[in-house]
């Protein structure tokens, strides 16, 4: 793997010198499938904004431990949220950073609502397990632990398994989920294969099924209003 500037302003991209036709792998919040779903997506009633309880209570706190490319975080975001990004891959974590600050910028000059979604997002580079909050704590607390992929699709190929290559299993992701239990005010709420077993084997408090993946929402104390 290596971090490369991706030409005419791209940013930061990761290439895979293994596969060598592969685009560099980058982050972009502006346009692609992460501007669309902004712009067109489900809104409060996906499931993801459902397991957190942004239906309900769009304000929230949510601290993502695991953000990756940032892509489910930048959605609560668009939600109401106000997220801290968590990020401990010396490689993902510059890419992260470097996204947001490209859409930073592009959004200061030509969207407002835009860049009211990225003043949300706040992005540190270390391991969930040695943060601490400076004020009060999260509300919730996001998990998606990576796992190896089953779907044989091009769009899994293109990003996933680039990420498994360079990160490989989540050995630590057991811990992970007793840190977050003890450190969030009021849930968990933990991304799963759809048919995997619960994370340590715990069963959540309910569940929200979509056709590929699994919300395990592990409740605390009732959310705030």
């Amino acid at each position: 793997m290596q971090l490369v500037q991706v030409p005419a302003g791209g940013g930061l991209g990761l290439r895979w010198l293994a596969q060598p036709r592969m685009h560099p792998l980058r982050v972009e919040f502006v346009d692609g499938a992460l501007g669309h779903r902004r712009l067109y997506g489900g809104g409060r009633q996906q499931d993801l904004s459902r397991a957190c309880g942004l239906h309900e209570h769009p304000q929230l706190s949510v601290v993502d431990a695991t953000a990756g490319l940032g892509r489910d975080a930048f959605i609560l975001a668009t939600l109401g949220a106000r997220v801290t990004l968590l990020e401990r891959d010396p490689v993902i974590h510059p890419m992260l950073l470097d996204g947001w600050q490209r859409a930073c910028r592009a959004a200061a000059a030509a969207d407002p609502e835009l860049a009211a979604v990225l003043a949300c997002m706040s992005i540190e580079a270390l391991d969930a397990r040695a943060w601490a909050p400076t004020g009060a704590a999260p509300q919730v607390i996001y998990l998606d632990p990576m796992f190896p992929p089953r779907d044989k699709s091009a769009a899994v190929k293109a990003d996933m398994q680039m990420l498994h290559a360079l990160a490989g299993p989540d050995t630590q992701a057991e811990g992970l989920l007793d840190w977050a239990l003890a450190t969030a005010l009021c849930r968990v709420v933990v991304k799963r294969p759809r048919r995997a077993p619960p994370l340590n084997d715990r069963a959540p408090s309910h569940q929200l099924t979509g056709k590929r993946n699994r919300f395990d929402v592990y409740t605390l104390r009732r959310l705030p209003g």
